[in-house]
């Protein structure tokens, strides 16, 4: 089977010379890849072990949502700080018989025991968010394996329990520690994750921590997927496994948290239509509630739409200038009016009304930036309850896979177990998430509540944008999403720009410095061509800083002759077809 893959290996192709004339310098230093093509399938993933997982799964003649499945089980074993089954995640699936577009909700759930006062001291003042992540209490009711069978009996032909295959060999027989697994367990994220004894025997052996190249077997993840491979989601939320994950949590020495037995086996996806945005003929459909990435992305674009951008050019700074103020934008109303809308009204409509959104983008200034942080707006259809803006600590311990199979039918996934090694707690080979301190830790402001504050059972507010682009022609035009943290938004937002209005092809977009702007300072992704942006940008008023933004964007372009992949460079991904 390995010779095999070898053979689906994508080509590199290299680009034409019309093409190279429009692609942005690269940074210096920075590592380029060429554009990789494939004729009929292709898997995106943040692991080449994953790409191939998933498309041999595809080869095997599976569907998009069998190759997601594979995939992501064996993400959970190689890149085990931002993904897994103690996490969550949203899917966006393309039908290509029906032309439909289905979005799934595999978000973590607030405890039923939660109330608004979860991430509060005894005084009623908020945690500071590393209290609250490291043990129990930000750990919410996972819902990646129900995420996973749900979209497989829709959507899957092969049967379960081959697509736990690859993991569970991998599992047992060991496979080399990435460069950037190595990294975190020698960073101060593995310090973290060494208060756990199951973690620390795994990870650090001998007191140290796993070397790039070394081997690593986990023997008790692969008895944990033959289970559920077996025996579906069931011996996941309830026996053993969830009796296991309740004691971990509840009985943390330092941080116990509330999610009982109950929570787990009263978990659900839940089925939603996506919110789709239209951008200069393309229409750009992503996860809504409780996700805050389609909406954001679509006011962006949306107020964008009000700019000549083709004309500029990703050299321009006027067009950064523009991004990071309709960003601002954007970010002030997600702050504001979203969060899960099963128990908040979320004016979905409204934030993407024409009108309303005009009205917004008449206050970008092409000459100056306006003050931040700028104020949210008043969307039509909202509710009239009071509504205070809240913060969150939202963090990039997250994953994107992008699919499309030999018929057509399309996968957008992004997985999440929030910080890097989420709440540092393993259970039987796999670790927890701390996705509850995505809720705001203040419930209220001066008395008003905010909307994504903590309630039983409610799920926490994301930036996660696993999105579908169709193009003018209605057919399916771009797969894509990344990691990032809030930052998600702004890099989906920035890559849909790039290949849309300045004609780059997805490698090139990928590849381009990031500008993010999250309704105050202005950052510019350091190292990188963005850098020299700082002092145009600061010329027209923005306070600039330079940071290290380490994106995982994963596209798939649909063309009349193939498809095309862009691969973040800034980590390990991998494009794997035929």
């Amino acid at each position: 089977m390995r010779a095999r893959l070898l053979g689906l290996l994508l080509l590199l192709v290299p680009l034409s010379a019309a093409a190279q004339q429009q692609q942005p310098e690269p940074a210096a230093g920075r590592h380029e890849r060429p554009l990789a093509t494939a004729e009929a399938a292709m898997v995106v993933a943040a692991h080449p072990l994953a790409a191939e997982a998933g498309a041999a799964t595809l080869e095997a003649g599976g569907t998009a949502a069998d190759a997601v499945v594979a995939a992501q089980l064996v993400l959970n074993l190689v890149e085990p700080q931002s993904s897994g089954l103690g996490g969550g995640g949203f899917l966006l699936h393309h039908d290509s018989r029906t032309g439909r577009a289905t979005a799934w909700d595999g978000r973590e759930t607030a405890p039923l025991a939660a109330g608004s006062d979860l991430f509060l001291d005894a005084s009623g003042a908020p945690l500071g968010f590393w209290e609250a992540v490291v043990g129990g209490r930000g750990v919410g009711t996972p819902g990646t394996v129900a995420l996973l069978h749900a979209v497989h009996a829709a959507h899957g032909r092969l049967p379960w329990p081959r697509l736990f295959e690859p993991a569970i060999r991998l599992a047992e027989e060991g496979f080399a520690v990435s460069p950037r697994l190595a990294a975190l367990l020698a960073g101060r994220e593995g310090e973290r994750l060494r208060g756990d004894p199951a973690a620390r025997a795994l990870y650090f052996p001998a007191g140290e921590p796993l070397a790039a190249g070394d081997t690593l077997r986990n023997p008790a993840f692969a008895a944990t997927l033959r289970a559920i491979a077996e025996a579906g989601p069931a011996a996941f939320y309830r026996g053993a496994i969830a009796g296991d994950i309740v004691a971990a949590v509840q009985g943390h020495a330092g941080n116990p948290g509330l999610l009982a037995e109950d929570d787990l086996a009263g978990y659900r996806v839940v089925p939603r239509d996506p919110v789709c945005a239209a951008y200069r003929g393309y229409r750009v459909c992503g996860m809504g509630p409780p996700s805050s990435g389609a909406l954001t992305v679509g006011q962006i674009l949306a107020l964008l739409e009000h700019f000549d951008l083709g004309a500029l050019g990703p050299g321009s700074p006027l067009a950064w200038h523009l991004f990071a103020e309709a960003s601002k934008l954007a970010y002030a109303d997600r702050g504001l009016y979203m969060a899960d809308d099963d128990f908040v009204a979320v004016p979905v409509a409204g934030l993407l009304d024409p009108g309303y959104v005009t009205a917004r983008a008449q206050r970008i200034a092409r000459a100056e930036a306006m003050p931040a942080p700028a104020p949210p707006g008043n969307p039509p259809w909202r509710q009239r309850e009071p509504r205070a803006a809240g913060a969150d600590g939202e963090r990039p311990g997250t994953t994107h896979l992008s699919i499309v199979d030999a018929e057509g039918n399309a996968i957008a996934y992004t997985g999440s177990i929030e910080q890097a090694f989420g709440a540092t707690l393993m259970v039987r080979g796999f670790l927890l998430n701390n996705e509850l301190t995505d809720f705001s830790f203040r419930p209220e402001v001066d008395g008003v509540p905010v909307a994504n504050r903590v309630q039983p059972g409610k799920r926490p507010r994301s930036s996660m944008a696993p999105t579908l682009v169709y193009g003018p022609d209605g057919r399916l035009a771009m797969v894509l999403g990344s990691p990032g943290g809030s930052r998600i938004i702004a890099y989906v937002a920035q890559t849909l720009v790039a290949m849309i209005d300045w004609g780059l092809d997805p490698q090139a977009a990928v590849a381009l410095g990031h500008v993010f702007n999250g309704n105050g300072a202005t950052q510019v992704e350091a190292g990188t061509e963005a850098e020299a942006l700082a002092e145009p940008l600061r010329a027209r008023g923005h306070e600039v800083a330079a940071r290290e933004m380490t994106s995982g964007l994963h596209v798939i372009r649909i063309t009349p002759d193939g498809l095309q992949a862009g691969i973040d460079p800034r980590r390990e991904g991998r494009a794997v077809g035929w």
